[in-house]
């Protein structure tokens, strides 16, 4: 038998050790980084749906010299100076809290005109009438007044020539500017009468002419006087007690008729008058048919006007009382509950 027969047997036993328990910190690690991943989005998703003065007003909240200035004391730790508004009560427990308005997304980019609650033009044109003194602001309407009257005339005098039926009443037609305002004349000529004599009963070209007219001065918003002169040869008719006089004033008012017939408003019409021959065209001689004449004067109203517009302001300015002062007024926040909020 070999000696090593009775050796004895030797097996090793390799145990390995087994690593420490890490716990769960790794855990928090990252739920702390996916929710600083998402708080960054949420403020990139702020940032790009807010304008430009959604954040003046954030950072203007958040910043000391938002802070009201209000006197509320004398001396101690704030000077004197109260947080809260003037008179109000402020809870103890409340946490301070902005309103923001979110617009949304209408397509029209920042600077581009709005119609909605008047358009930028309108606005301008308004502060441009409440910032120009009271000699100024009259000047400014009595001249555009001046330039309608001037684009009227010329549209009467353009129209009678374009019309075959009324070129040939150019010499009848006599149109200026006076004191009262634009008159336009509808005058006798000798073999062309306007109406027939001793009648109120127009001519049919008469009418035509005064549906013209109307059709230009309906556009301008001044009101209207009609009168009706005769010359100074008496009326020989057979009716009793009438004369030149109420010959005027039916011609007037005929006059009258015919233009609420071709679509004037009758609120635009002042007054009707008959002057018979008491207002002759030519002086000289009181029998000339052109004293025969219908007389429509377009009403000066840049004076009225004027006059509104100061009395408008001066009431603004009494309602709107002193301005607050800038470094003592509290702030104002706008308020506005059409959108989301942001507290």
């Amino acid at each position: 038998m070999a000696a090593n027969e009775f050796a004895p047997i030797i097996v090793k036993k390799i145990v390995k050790g087994g690593h420490a328990h890490h716990g769960g910190a790794w855990k928090v690690a990252y739920a702390d980084f996916v929710t600083a991943m998402m708080a960054f989005f949420l403020l990139l998703w702020l940032l790009n749906a807010t304008t430009e003065d959604q954040k003046q007003g954030i950072s203007e909240y958040f910043s000391p010299s938002t802070v009201s200035n209000t006197t509320g004391g004398a001396g101690g730790l704030l000077g004197g100076a109260a947080v809260s508004s003037p008179g109000a009560m402020t809870s103890r427990t409340a946490q301070p809290s902005v309103s923001l308005e979110l617009r949304p997304t209408s397509g029209a980019q920042d600077g581009e005109e709005v119609t909605e609650g008047g358009g930028k033009a309108e606005d301008e044109e308004a502060n441009k009438i409440a910032n120009i003194s009271d000699e100024k602001l009259e000047e400014e309407l009595a001249k555009r007044e001046e330039e309608s009257f001037e684009k009227a005339k010329a549209e009467i005098q353009q129209a009678i020539q374009e019309s075959e039926e009324l070129k040939d009443l150019d010499k009848n037609l006599m149109i200026d500017l006076t004191p009262e305002g634009l008159r336009i004349q509808i005058v006798d000529q000798e073999g062309k009468p306007m109406f027939p004599s001793g009648s109120a009963k127009m001519h049919d070209k008469t009418k035509a002419l005064l549906g013209k007219i109307t059709q230009i001065v309906e556009k301008l918003p001044n009101k209207m006087s009609v009168s009706g002169h005769t010359d100074a040869t008496q009326f020989r008719g057979s009716r009793k007690g009438f004369g030149n006089w109420e010959l005027s004033t039916n011609r007037a008012l005929e006059s009258r008729r015919t233009l609420l017939e071709s679509g004037l408003d009758p609120k635009r019409i002042s007054h009707v008058t008959g002057k018979a021959d008491t207002d002759p065209m030519i002086a000289d001689n009181p029998d000339d048919p052109r004293n025969r004449r219908i007389t429509i004067v377009l009403l000066r109203e840049a004076g009225e006007q004027a006059k509104a517009a100061r009395e408008a302001r001066a009431k603004a300015k009494q309602n709107s009382g002193p301005a607050p002062d800038a470094a003592t007024a509290p702030p104002q926040f706008k308020r506005d509950w059409t959108g989301p909020r942001l507290k």
